[in-house]
């Protein structure tokens, strides 16, 4: 198959550049519109207890207040004036279209709950309908209206539709500013690897293209179902570091074809059906690893995924298609434009004088204390993780110059913050006349880290009926059905979780739906914890299965699987030691220290971090292969396999790093934290696990490191994944495996 497709990009390679050209430019004219399709959520499952009491709220039109605005009167909030100005304010708003349950401090009878401290500002509540674009669009109309000076009246406009919406712009102005970084200082790395001007912008170039046509299809897909804003980021960086990657691995396999002095096609031949096979099986894994997040019901987890998953596969068609055209449009003149010089590869050259070479060699004659000294090192950076506290991103994460920010920040400042954390207690099904909603209120009310209770019958405290029904309480009523909000006695969110488990296990008379902010934390986590067995389960398979495939042997695939979990340790335990403890927040640009991890993070950065370790795994495997048939020898296979792929994979480690790194230029802390975990896990998969851990660990192995029963071993030989055509060797053949299982090479 890659053979025919070398020949036909032989003899049609304008063709070929010609027709990605195309698509490419449609891509860009399609993601001129991308981010209207986006949405900023998608971080709660709509069929957890909380999505399905939102859902029940707003169909009944009590959705969940997501507009919120902070009116300040330098008179007071209860002088003439303001009351006269606050009460058509409110009417004003509850008068828009699409614009719901406005609650507000003038018109809901003067609850204390929503007049500021110290009497000069107050709350207006209200929920904007509809999907997220359709919220945005509104808001865009809304907030210019409502914001600012009013009859004497100063506005703020906040709320959680104005924090998502400043997410998605947040979003696209750090995928724009990461991309001018990263761009040239990949290009400069690429000059570095290849030491020729037209041979670094060969990898580029296609990287550019597949970026393109990545946004192009993340365009025709949002067109049809909601995609995460956070997919963007994805395919524009990962699709600039992938690209890169199997692009760097062609052109060294090319380049290396040509200095043993074969002719362009014949080395082009040989590129694809060994380097590009490489690219395929890798591609095939990441996509592989990163299915497994479509088990998790989060939009935004499944869009990432999504995103990966075409990122992946546009990546390898790519380099299998535009970057062999684009060697046979150039030609020798790849090597234009030198400006190092340095000795060309040649595998007669002695592989001996390598670093590589000489590192692996001196591992694997002392396997044991390097192995002990690695393993112990990454789990001592790993331990932190091991106190990680879950939560949700707020507006926090956000830079100080968001609006979203200032207004909560307000909020927390002069009113009761208590009020932000409320759940919602929806029964679709109760009589609203019926005395039980006035016992369960009181019963409610009693719980530990309850302040108050409100519902249609009044407001409750410590089990009593403290407000009778007002004309504020009202908004309570469901139709047929009634909902009720329970206040947290304090503003600590440990208490909202705390309270939303209790709520839960309290008896209610009729069925009843625990909602609200803190319900959708610990829906969200709930749902991960429930989900990760899974998702690691048809990781492990699939992972074992691909890996057997192209190395033929037994150990290997879980061997890797092991490596590749353990260069996650340093990433994660990084991960809770800056972003959860706050340090080295200064040097990361800033941000706001929550002593949370959001719930999604460590789940998304495991399947990015695993997926690209995996992908090094599959580029050293497969090399090593490749000289374990030559040689026949396990120890000189791992130490010459690995000085032919050490500087490539050393230079895609460095150059999808720098990628990478560009997230950290995000002002949206829970985007930073990929900007560090995802460089951490590819530079100690490419340093301390494949320098040290592997050729030990394949060392201690021996023969057994490649045995394979005979049933499995004739199924290798059918169906199994090869670089090169050559003998096969010894541990693969010998009809008594157990025997060559016990010798050491």
């Amino acid at each position: 198959m890659l053979d025919k497709l070398a020949q036909l990009t032989l003899r049609r390679s304008r063709t070929v550049l010609a027709l990605f050209v195309v698509l490419a430019v449609a891509g860009s004219v399609a993601s001129a519109t991308l981010f209207d399709k986006l949405t900023a959520g998608g971080l709660a499952d709509p069929d957890a207890e909380s999505g399905r009491a939102a859902q029940v709220l707003e169909a009944a039109g009590q959705g969940p207040p997501n507009l919120t605005l902070v009116v300040s009167a330098p008179s007071g909030v209860d002088s003439a004036a303001a009351v006269s100005a606050g009460t058509a304010l409110s009417n004003r708003l509850a008068a828009e279209p699409h614009v719901t349950n406005v609650t507000s401090y003038w018109t809901a009878g003067r609850p204390p709950q929503l007049r500021g401290q110290n009497g000069d500002k107050a709350l207006i509540g209200a929920s904007v309908s509809g999907d997220e674009t359709t919220v945005n669009r509104l808001l865009d109309e809304l907030v210019p209206r409502y914001e600012g000076s009013h009859d004497g009246l100063d506005v703020r406009v906040g709320g959680s539709a104005m924090f998502w919406k400043e997410t998605t712009e947040q979003s696209q102005k750090d995928g724009t500013k990461g991309e001018a970084i990263a761009f040239p200082v990949t290009m400069v790395v690429l000059v570095i690897v290849f030491g020729s001007l037209v041979a670094a912008l060969v990898p580029l170039s296609v990287a550019f293209l597949t970026m393109l046509l990545g946004m192009g299809v993340l365009w025709l897909v949002a067109s049809a179902t909601d995609v995460s804003v956070f997919a963007v980021s994805v395919v524009t960086l990962l699709g600039l570091g992938l690209a890169i990657d199997y692009s760097l691995l062609m052109v060294s396999r090319y380049r290396e074809e040509l200095a043993l002095g074969r002719d362009m096609a014949a080395a082009l031949r040989t590129t694809m059906t060994t380097a590009g096979r490489t690219v395929v099986f890798s591609a095939v894994t990441i996509v592989l690893v990163l299915a497994g997040l479509l088990l998790i019901p989060l939009a935004a987890v499944r869009s990432l995924a999504l995103g990966a998953v075409v990122t992946a596969v546009l990546s390898a068609v790519g380099s299998l298609t535009v970057l062999p055209a684009l060697l046979v449009v150039l030609g020798p003149r790849i090597e234009r434009g030198r400006v190092l010089r340095r000795r060309r590869p040649t595998r007669e050259a002695d592989p001996e004088s390598g670093f590589w070479h000489r590192l692996a060699t001196f591992v694997m004659r002392r396997p044991v204390p390097v192995a002990t000294v690695v393993v112990v090192l990454l789990l001592l950076l790993g331990s932190p993780f091991l106190n990680i506290r879950l939560g949700m991103p707020d507006e926090r994460s956000m830079p100080e110059s968001s609006q979203a920010r200032q207004v909560t920040t307000l909020i927390r400042q002069n009113f009761d913050g208590a009020e932000l954390n409320a759940l919602q207690v929806v029964a679709p099904r109760a009589d609203p006349a019926s005395a039980e909603l006035g016992a369960y209120a009181a019963r409610l009310s009693q719980l530990p880290d309850v302040g108050r209770v409100d519902t249609l019958t009044g407001s409750y405290v410590d089990g009593a009926l403290r407000v009778p029904a007002q004309e504020a309480h009202r908004r309570f009523a469901l139709g047929e059905g009634v909902y009720l909000s329970v206040v947290p006695e304090t503003a600590d969110p440990d208490d909202a979780l705390r309270l939303v488990r209790d709520v839960r296990g309290a008896p209610a008379p009729f069925p009843a739906l625990v909602g609200g902010t803190a319900a959708v934390s610990v829906d969200t986590t709930d749902v991960l914890i429930a989900r990760l067995p899974y998702v690691l389960g048809l990781v492990a398979v699939a992972m074992v299965v691909l890996l057997f495939l192209l190395t033929g042997s037994v150990l290997l695939p879980f061997l890797a699987l092991l490596l590749s979990a353990l260069s996650l340790t340093a990433t994660f335990g990084a991960l809770v030691w800056i972003f959860q403890d706050g340090n080295l927040a200064g040097l990361l640009g800033g941000f706001t220290v929550t002593g949370t991890i959001a719930s999604t993070i460590p789940v998304m950065l495991f399947a990015l971090s695993y997926g690209l370790a995996m992908d090094y795994q599959v580029f050293m495997l497969s090399r090593i292969r490749e000289e374990y048939e030559r040689t026949g020898s396990g120890t000189e296979a791992v130490a010459i396999g690995l000085e032919r792929i050490g500087r490539m994979v050393t230079a895609a480690a460095v150059l999808i790093s720098i990628v990478f790194l560009a997230f950290t230029v995000s002002e949206i802390t829970y985007i930073k934290a990929y900007g560090v975990g995802l460089p951490l896990a590819v530079l100690v998969d490419a340093t301390l696990i494949r320098g040290a851990l592997l050729p030990a660990l394949m060392r201690l192995g021996g023969r057994a490191t490649w045995w394979a029963p005979g049933p499995l071993r004739r199924l290798h030989a059918r169906f199994g994944l090869r670089e090169a055509p050559g003998p096969v060797p010894p541990a693969l053949t010998t009809s008594g495996g157990a025997a060559a299982a016990t010798g050491q090479t």
